[in-house]
């Protein structure tokens, strides 16, 4: 259908046509803008926080705790270069002997989410399996940010980016 749409529109002298040829879920799940009846939905990519303490694969657990001590999380989500998302750190693994790296003590490929779920489906997964958070990630794995169970709850269509620049399922570290 989109490359039918896309000869259409220049059919119509439309001169700045393109064919997203990944498709509409595709483009949802990456946090792109959207127009339509659907626009003022609420969704988790709505209300995502940008402030999650990140480390590298290769970088020293001292530095990382560091970071997470002047946050307000208790836990890391190790990234690579281009923000894949590789793994959690929970704080007790911060902890670890010095010299030892991220990526020994991380938990690999901890569960995600997409920015297009709507919050009332996040907060139920998160509700569902005992979790205060998740983290959101793009169909590539690429971190996008966090959302936390109190973001989702009394949202109204009207909030659906007024939090954008403020991850992944996680259960409550303790």
């Amino acid at each position: 259908m989109s490359p039918r749409a896309a000869c259409r529109l220049e059919a119509l002298g439309f001169t700045d046509v393109y064919d997203y040829a990944a498709g509409k879920v595709d483009w949802l799940a990456h946090n792109l803008p959207i127009g339509g009846a659907s626009a003022s939905a609420p969704t988790v990519g709505s209300r995502l926080r940008h402030d999650v303490p990140t480390a590298g694969p290769e970088e020293a657990l001292s530095a990382v705790r560091a970071r997470v001590d002047a946050s307000p999380y208790r836990f890391a989500v190790v990234v690579a270069g281009d923000r894949t998302l590789l793994g959690r750190l929970r704080h007790a693994a911060l902890d670890a002997a010095p010299g030892t790296t991220a990526q020994e003590v991380m938990e690999s490929g901890p569960s995600t989410l997409r920015p297009h779920l709507a919050l009332a489906g996040a907060e139920s997964h998160l509700r569902a399996h005992h979790l205060t958070y998740a983290i959101i990630t793009d169909p590539g794995g690429h971190l996008l940010g966090t959302v936390h169970r109190e973001d989702l709850t009394g949202v109204t269509g009207d909030d659906r980016h007024s939090r954008r620049s403020g991850g992944q399922s996680s259960r409550v570290d303790k």
